[in-house]
């Protein structure tokens, strides 16, 4: 006995298929057979694919800078996972574990390399911030909370420390099993050559598609050398759009070229959602329609590749034995207005529009689907 089957979903590459669900696991999909407690028949109306994870988010409640609640970016945008990329430090890391049990949204993060998190701007302008032992001993208490490791490598953060941060931020990687590392890229020094020489396979550039002169693109618009290499050694590209990272230019440019990101993040807290130009990660994933990307492109960046670059094995995907995480979801084909940090406006032509969000079995209506009436659970 099934407790749930989920009847005509559409997937985003067009196919229709059955799911089941049981103890909050999928446990049988296609043309499923058998009884359940309770059907629901999508009848091809809406769309359905493993739950969203948007993996660059600010969400710890007391951040002075950076902050806003779990769920309010998470299942009320269709998002069932989020991680908080570097909000906190090893100084404050349990304190935001225990403040996001309670959310339905499931929270990880990315530990900061520095003490103190993102207290201030400029972080790892004092090297002493870098306390490697303290990170370690908070990876070994919080192993199924954090996931990796978070560096600010631009002008602002760095002081005058230029590459070093970095270059402590692998060593600690190295002593803490090798955990995913994301270097947030933004003005230089250091410069981006140097940074990219540095990572290896599994490390995350993120802001990947900044208008910033230290971005991936040469003056001539072709991808610098030094990040090709990068990307060759298996270095991955996360968006972190947020309120000055995303050119349209840059994105057009790059994606022309096949430079596509492996993840399509938010980088998101209460001021540019409310604000823009981020609002929630399906708004960020709706931009990729105006700059060459395809439905299932976008999907795959939010669900499995974005699962498989943090290491979340039983997440991301549609396959038996995965966590019954879902995101239910529609197109809605209208001219629409999108913004990025530069200023640049692009009308586009369709968006995505969040209806529910399913996390270990369990549907959570998103504010669309409460106002839309489209979807009855």
């Amino acid at each position: 006995m099934f407790d749930l089957i989920i009847r005509r979903a559409r997937l985003a590459d067009e196919r229709l298929v059955d799911i089941a669900v049981r103890d909050g696991k999928i446990a049988a999909l296609g043309s499923v057979q058998g009884e359940a407690k309770s059907e629901q028949d999508l009848a091809g109306r809406f769309y359905l694919s493993a739950g969203w994870i948007d993996s660059h988010v600010h969400c710890y409640p007391k951040s002075p800078i950076y902050h806003d609640e779990a769920d309010r970016i998470g299942v009320s945008t269709g998002v069932t996972t989020v991680i908080d990329a570097g909000s906190t430090g090893a100084d404050h890391i349990d304190d935001f574990y225990r403040l996001t049990r309670p959310a339905t949204t499931q929270v990880y993060a990315l530990i900061n390399i520095a003490r103190t998190g993102i207290v201030t701007q400029n972080e790892l302008a004092d090297m002493t911030q870098i306390d490697a032992d303290a990170v370690e001993k908070a990876v070994a208490r919080r192993p199924d909370f954090i996931v990796g490791l978070k560096a600010r490598m631009s002008s602002s953060v760095v002081g005058q420390n230029g590459i070093q941060p970095l270059v402590k931020a692998k060593s600690i990687q190295k002593a803490v099993g090798g955990l995913p590392l994301m270097v947030h890229i933004g003005n230089n020094p250091p410069n981006l050559d140097e940074i990219a020489d540095l990572l290896t396979s599994g490390d995350i550039i993120t802001h990947c598609y900044n208008g910033k002169p230290n971005r991936i693109l040469t003056p001539q618009g072709e991808l610098r050398a030094a990040v090709k290499q990068a990307l060759l050694r298996g270095v991955r590209l996360d968006v972190g759009h947020g309120s000055a990272s995303f050119s349209f230019e840059v994105a057009r440019a790059a994606i022309a070229q096949s430079i596509l990101p492996d993840t399509i993040s938010s980088d998101i807290y209460c001021r540019n959602r409310l604000n823009g130009p981020v609002h929630h990660l399906a708004h960020v994933m709706s931009k990729f329609f105006s700059v060459g990307m395809t439905l299932p492109q976008i999907i795959d960046c939010v669900t499995w590749k974005a699962a498989d670059g943090l290491r979340l094995a039983q997440k991301g995907r549609l396959e038996v034995g995965c966590d019954a995480d879902l995101t239910l979801f529609t197109i809605k084909e209208e001219p629409c207005s999108f913004a990025d940090s530069e200023g640049e406006r692009v009308e586009g032509e369709k968006q995505l529009v969040p209806l529910a969000a399913m996390v270990a079995g369990q549907w959570h209506l998103t504010d669309e689907g409460k106002t839309n009436h489209v979807f009855a659970l």
